[in-house]
């Protein structure tokens, strides 16, 4: 499949989750939880010590998200993305987009052995959705 493929399959859904989601608004973990929003998606934000962000509660990780995501946005320097790609194929989640700055081979590289779709090294979903401050 190619990456547009890609990017249309993860974007089909209506449920995702983030990770390195942030309460500061100048920081794209922010910006992408914003992005779904604006979009009238249904975001989960992810952060272990944060109560909510964006009037939304906050999962402390992938295992006590309140449902099943279609796609997980990850915001996280690249060795927690390593940490995250394993633990979002241990809570099921199939499509994961390592937005830029967040990538490493080792991630990209785990994700696909493990089975999972996996976008990265490409657009920003910030662009690929759009996105108004």
């Amino acid at each position: 499949m190619d990456v547009q493929a890609t990017i249309d399959e993860f974007l089909k859904g209506q449920v995702f989750g983030v990770v390195g989601a942030s309460t500061d608004r100048s920081k794209y973990g922010n910006k992408i939880l914003r992005c779904y929003l604006q979009h009238d998606l249904i975001a989960w934000p992810v952060h272990p010590s944060e109560k909510e962000i964006e009037g939304v509660p906050c999962a402390t990780d992938l295992v006590n998200l309140p449902e099943p995501v279609h796609g997980l946005s990850i915001i996280t320097p690249p060795p927690v993305t390593e940490q995250v790609v394993h633990a979002a194929a241990e809570a099921g989640i199939k499509r994961l987009w390592i937005q830029p700055g967040a990538e490493s081979h080792v991630a990209i590289e785990s994700a696909q052995e493990l089975g999972l779709s996996v976008i990265a090294g490409g657009p920003c979903l910030l662009v690929a959705l759009g996105y108004k401050e």
